[in-house]
């Protein structure tokens, strides 16, 4: 009886048969379902690294911006600089301009016969190469055009007079010096040209 019993649990073969087909469906069945996301995850995957890869090139190009606008604003902030300590004295270079005409003027006008204003004429031709080099030391240049050609871009002309002793279109006589600063104009020199 015991032998009818084991025979009885042991399964037939069309059982067993049946049993393994199911088994390899389903191994099957989960491989491919295994598969299936291996592929999705791959899929997204590929999708994050896409993304990924254009926000670091946005990224990249935005820090380029960046980097090029502060070196520009840089050089910016740095010409200004430089402008500001080259022309800073523009304003107090043309408060003190008539101030070397006015000495120029009296030079001219005083006599160096008379002994009595020697000494004061002396004195005012100390004080106007003072005031010169002093200018000079900051690129502060006369402008005196006697006898050159005329240059509109350095020269302002008063009056034009005809005179058979000198070359047509030539500075005869200056009427005012002008001066540069570093070799900007700061005022043109008021010149008679010779007619032509």
């Amino acid at each position: 009886m015991a032998e009818k019993q084991t025979k009885q649990n042991e399964p037939t073969p069309e059982e067993i048969v049946t049993q393994e087909a199911d088994a390899a469906d389903e191994a099957e069945q989960a491989a491919e379902d295994a598969a299936d996301e291996v592929v999705a995850d791959a899929v997204a995957l590929e999708q994050a690294l896409t993304q990924a890869q254009e926000e670091v090139a946005a990224l990249k190009d935005q820090a380029l911006r960046v980097t090029a606008e502060l070196q520009n604003v840089r050089r910016r902030a740095e010409q200004d600089v430089e402008k500001a300590h080259k022309f800073g004295l523009d304003k107090f270079t043309n408060e003190m301009l008539p101030i070397i005409d006015s000495l120029e003027r009296t030079l001219d006008a005083c006599s160096v016969d008379d002994e009595a204003t020697k000494a004061l004429l002396e004195g005012i031709e100390m004080t106007h190469k003072m005031f010169v080099n002093g200018l000079a030391k900051f690129n502060i240049e006369p402008i005196d055009p006697q006898g050159q050609p005329f240059n509109p871009e350095l020269h302002q002309a008063m009056s034009m007079v005809p005179s058979p002793d000198h070359e047509a279109n030539t500075v005869m006589a200056v009427m005012q010096k002008g001066y540069t600063m570093h070799g900007r104009l700061i005022r043109p020199a008021m010149v008679v040209v010779v007619q032509g």
